[in-house]
């Protein structure tokens, strides 16, 4: 062999590389076995690996890959040993996720976000696909508890990383602080914009035993309780649900508490309205006693609508206080004695649709007395004179 030969063959044996497991290296793609598995050269090694299917980033059978085609791989294992350096097991999969994994990794250093869509909801919160697998608590998916997190599947959502562990293909996310971002930029121009009596539209963001928490687009505002109907309700769930389109009347803004209160029945017609078609002096009603007073019992015979019993017509017997007969809640006929619709006030009574006791049934009607009026003349005297005289026995 010549001088150059042997120089050739040298340089040729140098510039052959070995494998490490972990590498990096570029395959062409020689052939396809009976498993689908694909199998390539390993360039500038002189030595073969397999792929299994498992392990591409595609199916065989799609058409992805033909023979001639270079695939970036990572070499998992060593699986035989033979003259030409043995064959290595390797994975496209595997380089990919670990591209995934470089460029999160960059991310979550530069305290960027990540977009990812949700993929499944599990207990405990939600699983999105971030090029790998990541995981949303149920406490981070929101700035409030959520009930139902099926509302985001198939959603894509802006996160912020909160945990990452490539070994371990760990990847916990968090929308939580998106959110509260949003609201926080959105809040001061809501809160800027609003007025208080102005009606807007807005949507039911969560409901609580004391109310309904009502999103205007960037900042929520409470209805109690109170405000939702004019009929009473007994759980703001009773009537409205989450997500339910509702209008709303501002009652209060403020700004420096971040808090709003809203009337959902004020946008709703009045109770009073049209008072004078319902009800008509000398009708009898049912109603239910609201409130009791010293002076009488406010019934409400129409949601919203409350007329006065004054104690002098709840009962023909005598009644101190208007609770020795009636309690707050109690259902009770009452017939209208008046009705005043500029002033919103009726004037019921109980005792009108009452029978009058006995003793009072035969006591009889009081005769007035009649005024005599005697004239002047009749006496003799006039009141001067009778005056006069007086004054005289006095001196």
């Amino acid at each position: 062999m010549s001088e150059s030969e042997n120089k050739d063959l040298l340089e040729a044996l140098n510039s052959v590389k070995t494998v490490e497991v972990g590498d990096v290296v570029k395959g062409e793609i020689l052939a396809f076995d009976d498993q689908k598995q694909v199998i390539v050269g390993i360039e500038g090694t002189g030595v073969e690996g397999v792929v299994p299917a498992r392990e591409l980033t595609s199916g065989v059978d799609e058409g992805a890959y033909k023979v001639g085609d270079e695939l970036d791989l990572v070499v998992i294992s060593k699986i035989g040993s033979d003259k030409e350096g043995g064959s290595f097991l390797l994975s496209q999969r595997r380089l990919a996720a670990r591209k995934v994994w470089d460029d999160i990794e960059k991310k979550f250093e530069a305290g960027e976000t990540i977009k990812a869509p949700v993929t499944q909801v599990v207990k405990g919160g939600l699983v999105v696909d971030a090029g790998v697998r990541g995981f949303i608590p149920a406490s981070m998916v929101s700035d409030h508890f959520v009930e139902d997190l099926n509302q985001y599947k198939g959603q894509e959502l802006e996160l912020k990383i909160v945990e990452l562990e490539p070994s371990e293909n760990r990847l916990i996310l968090s929308h939580k602080e998106i959110v509260q971002q949003e609201r926080e930029a959105n809040k001061k121009a809501v809160l800027d914009k609003l007025v208080v009596g102005d009606v807007v539209e807005g949507k039911v963001a969560r409901l609580t035993n004391f109310g309904a928490f009502i999103d205007l687009g960037g900042v929520d505002g409470l209805v109690h309780v109170s405000e939702i109907s004019f009929e009473r309700v007994g759980k703001p769930s009773d009537v409205l649900k989450v997500g339910q389109d509702v209008k709303v009347k501002v009652l209060d803004v403020d700004p420096e508490k971040d808090r709003i209160s809203l009337s959902i029945k004020q946008t709703l017609p009045q109770p009073w309205d049209n008072i004078t078609e319902k009800v008509a002096e000398g009708d009898v009603l049912e109603g239910t006693v609201k409130r009791l007073t010293s002076f009488g019992a406010f019934v409400e015979v129409f949601p919203g609508v409350e007329g006065l019993v004054h104690i002098s017509q709840i009962s023909h017997k005598h009644i101190a206080t208007p609770n020795e007969v009636l309690a707050s809640g109690e259902k009770v006929k009452v017939k209208v004695l008046n009705v005043n619709a500029e002033e919103h006030r009726l004037a019921l009574s109980i005792k009108a649709l009452q029978e009058k006791p006995a003793a009072e049934k035969k006591q009889e009607a009081p005769v007035e007395e009649e005024k005599v009026e005697i004239p002047e003349e009749d006496t003799g005297f006039t009141m001067a004179d009778l005056v006069g005289d007086e004054l005289k026995d006095q001196d």
